[in-house]
Formats: C-alpha cells, sequence, structure tokens
C-alpha cells in the first residue's frame, strides 16, 4: 500500500505475524483452520504434510507463532472455586523429594472447579516451588479474593495475605489426586497430549509455548462451533507483532 500523504508504503500484513512471509494468506489460513480444527492439537510434521510445506523449519515457526497467538492479552483471571498444584513434565527425578525440579520442567496448574466439572484453567512454567513463584502464578491466574484450594505445601501459607481466601487440604494419608482431583485431571491430560501429539519431543526453553496451546484448546473444548475457534485466533495472530525465527528458535519473545 502507498499513503498519499506520507509517499510511505507499506504493506497490510506489517505489525502482524504474517509480516514479511513470502507464502499466500490464504495457505496461512487453511494452516490457522486445520489448527483449530484438530481436536488433539497438530505437529509440525502433521503441518508440513498436510499444507505440501517443503520444509519442516517453515512449519515449526508457523506453529510456534500461532502458539504466542493463543494467548490474548488482558486475559479475564479464573474465579470462585480455583484448585492450584504443580506437577512435572517429563516424571519425578529421583531423589530430592516430589518438589524437586532437577532437569525436569515444573509446571504450575489452576483450574475452575464447577462442581465434578473444570471450568477455565491456567498453565505456567515456573522455576522452582518457591512461594514467590507459586504465589506469583496464583497472582497472575487467579482473581483476587477467590476461594485457592491447595495441598499443604507451606510455599501456599501467605495467599491469604494476598488477598485470597486460602483453603489447604492435608494429605493425611490420601493420594493427591483425590485431595485435588480437578488440577491433577489436567496435569494428567496435558502429560497425554504432550506425548500423543508431539511424543513428549518438547525443550523446556518451548514448553511454555505449549502450555499455552493446550490452554487455548482446553478452554474452547465444549465449543461447537470451529469457525469461532478460528476467528478468535485469527483475531490475536493479526495483533501480534512480528517474530524472528531466531526468537522463536531461543524461545523467547
Amino acid at each position: 500500500m502507498h499513503c498519499r500523504t506520507c509517499e510511505h508504503q507499506t504493506s497490510v500484513t506489517a505489525g502482524t505475524i504474517f509480516h514479511r512471509t513470502r507464502k499466500p494468506l490464504r495457505l496461512w489460513f487453511q494452516m490457522m483452520w486445520w489448527v483449530t480444527s484438530q481436536k488433539n492439537g497438530a505437529s509440525a510434521v502433521g503441518l508440513q504434510r498436510v499444507l505440501g510445506l517443503g520444509s519442516y523449519k517453515t512449519a515449526w515457526a508457523w506453529l510456534h507463532k500461532l502458539r504466542r497467538a493463543m494467548v490474548r492479552p488482558g486475559r479475564d483471571r479464573l474465579t470462585g472455586e480455583v484448585e492450584v498444584d504443580e506437577t512435572f513434565v517429563g516424571g519425578v527425578e529421583e531423589g530430592g523429594g516430589r518438589r524437586h525440579v532437577g532437569q525436569k520442567a515444573l509446571v504450575a496448574v489452576a483450574a475452575e472447579v464447577r462442581g465434578a466439572a473444570i471450568g477455565r484453567i491456567r498453565l505456567q512454567r515456573v522455576r522452582d516451588s518457591s512461594a514467590d513463584n507459586l504465589v506469583g502464578f496464583v497472582k497472575q491466574a487467579v482473581e483476587p479474593g477467590s476461594v485457592v484450594v491447595s495441598d499443604g505445601w507451606p510455599s501456599y501459607a501467605s495467599l491469604r495475605g494476598a488477598g485470597y481466601v486460602h483453603r489447604p487440604r492435608v494429605r493425611s494419608g490420601k493420594h493427591a489426586d483425590t485431595l485435588l482431583p480437578h488440577v491433577h485431571l489436567v496435569a494428567s491430560l496435558l502429560k497425554r497430549w504432550l506425548l500423543g501429539t508431539h511424543q513428549g519431543r518438547v525443550e523446556r526453553k518451548h514448553l511454555p509455548y505449549y502450555l499455552d496451546e493446550f490452554t487455548f484448546r482446553f478452554n474452547r473444548r465444549t465449543s461447537r462451533s470451529r469457525g469461532l475457534l478460528f476467528y478468535r485466533l485469527a483475531q490475536q495472530a493479526v495483533a501480534l507483532q512480528p517474530i524472528s525465527f531466531r526468537t522463536l528458535v531461543e524461545g523467547n519473545g
């Protein structure tokens, strides 16, 4: 496009994730439709095959750009009664206790309790199970004044002072999945998804964006309109700033 006033030339894709793309937008939209219509998500290998892309690198980069568009800036925080816990991606290493991180990735999980059902969820990779990280996650994910249900881990003790109604559940011989069934079901589904769709080949530096995709899909799992999911993703994609391939590889942005 050419501005008659300032003589500046620009493109309709400037300032979006489609910036400087060498592929037709129609192919991008086909990819977005396919990604949103797949119940269990899509891998780069599958995307390359379906769209006939000549490069795996292109398919990988496109998917990672879309994952960054799956989080809407300023999205509402969880409300009501919310279960919170952590889980390891890749399993628990021997030694160091249940919350020892080691070489694994620790993921904080929050899930709205809607009776026996699960409402919306939030996922975030955290450095460790300290109060700074866990309470910080809750502050980002859960609306103040909500009821936060956790186990008896001491790091959650300061939630009450942070403006939440904290209801810790002590194990006393019970399994964690019995005390906090909603978050443990979400954690189980997350691990199954990573293993099934992505064969467990997710680097830790890229894990946050896979968590964003899982959250996007889970929170819209009851939607009957694939077209609406496509529209929402497209809406967020055009509002996302351009991302370089180097930034994608480094796991930033």
